[in-house]
């Protein structure tokens, strides 16, 4: 059974640049408190009414598409990771697949957040490994940009986030060791609540505390999203930093020596480390932790900021373009995000 390659890549980010003195607008922050605490100078954010996450996932695809020397039309399966999707309902996949003009393929939307990406290329190799499927697109694209809290309530978690997309497409590898040579899930919903969008919910804490007896009818049926909820700024995201921090910096060289002693391998043998692109400090401890060099280290949260989904296809992209990964390098792919889940994929480029 052969395993997958990937055997074209591309990003799309878009043109408007958000500098962490522009936030200064909107919120108590500066420059200096933004790149101290994430390492982030700048971001990315979509048009408001012009882009979505399907069509900047569009953008990438179809690059990724080009660049593995096949067709939209070719493509077998859709593989689409977004914690920021058009919809709460239909997922991006069909909505990508409509956009595209593809056949009547499947379509499958994976919500695991900073991790979907892993995640999705974990599936997605699978499907290669089966024989069921030859071309397979993955894409992971956001917009966050539309949903944040920009007053200084909100800024720990705002000047974070930017918006953006990376695609790969996968095929069967020639049989010569190349492709993705393994790759290793892992979740622990113990601590779900400190990295997490509580609304709109159907937790029983989405009904609590609520007066029913005062309200009409009419608020009754809006009860999807309240006026205590919006008051309370419970639609936008939580994260307690210090916990999420101190989970990321343990489960990160984990989840990246596992996949190196699986395939009796050491850091040392790293052609390139893609980290999912959380925080500056977050990469910068697993780089000390497995003593890699600079070299053996791509980052570039500081042009994009957090990405979550599409962070790790972005860099790579990015990596493989400026000719930092060549035929027959070891890649590794790591990320961890809410959930918490995480994991990695060692690739033989």
């Amino acid at each position: 059974m052969p395993q997958a390659r990937i055997a074209g890549i591309g990003m799309y980010v878009p043109e408007q640049v958000v500098s962490n003195q522009d936030l200064t607008n909107y919120m108590d922050t500066s420059d200096e408190w933004i790149q101290e605490r994430t390492g982030i100078r700048e971001r990315r954010y979509a048009h408001r009414t012009q882009e979505t996450t399907t069509t900047m996932g569009v953008q990438a695809a179809r690059q990724a598409i080009e660049r593995a020397g096949t067709t939209a039309e070719e493509i077998d399966f859709i593989i689409f990771a977004t914690l920021s999707p058009d919809y709460y309902f239909p997922g991006c996949g069909v909505l990508l697949q409509r956009a595209m003009n593809m056949r009547e393929i499947g379509a499958l939307d994976i919500r695991n957040q900073c991790s979907g990406f892993i995640y999705a290329l974990s599936v997605g190799d699978q499907f290669i490994r089966s024989g069921m499927y030859r071309n397979i697109l993955i894409v992971g694209s956001e917009k966050h940009s539309f949903g944040l809290d920009f007053s200084t309530r909100g800024r720990n978690i705002s000047v974070i986030f930017g918006d953006g997309a990376g695609a790969v497409v996968l095929q069967p590898a020639p049989e010569d060791g190349s492709g993705i040579l393994s790759t290793h899930l892992h979740s622990d919903g113990g601590s779900a609540e400190l990295l997490a969008m509580y609304n709109p919910g159907t937790h029983a804490n989405h009904w609590a505390d609520q007066n029913y007896a005062s309200f009409d009818e009419a608020e009754i049926g809006n009860m999807f999203m309240s006026h205590q909820m919006i008051d309370e700024a419970q639609n936008f995201p939580y994260m307690d930093g210090q916990s999420v921090f101190k989970k990321a910096v343990v489960k990160f060289p984990e989840v990246i020596m596992e996949a190196l002693q699986k395939n009796n391998l050491s850091p040392t043998d790293i052609g390139v480390l893609i980290p999912h692109q959380a925080n500056l400090r977050i990469s910068q401890f697993v780089q000390q932790k497995l003593q890699l060099r600079d070299d053996q280290v791509y980052n570039n949260i500081q042009q994009y900021g957090n990405t979550t989904a599409a962070s790790v296809p972005i860099a790579l992209c990015e990596a493989w373009e400026k000719g930092m990964i060549r035929q027959g390098d070891l890649v590794c792919l790591a990320a961890f995000g809410s959930g918490f889940t995480w994991g990695s994929a060692l690739v033989r480029w």
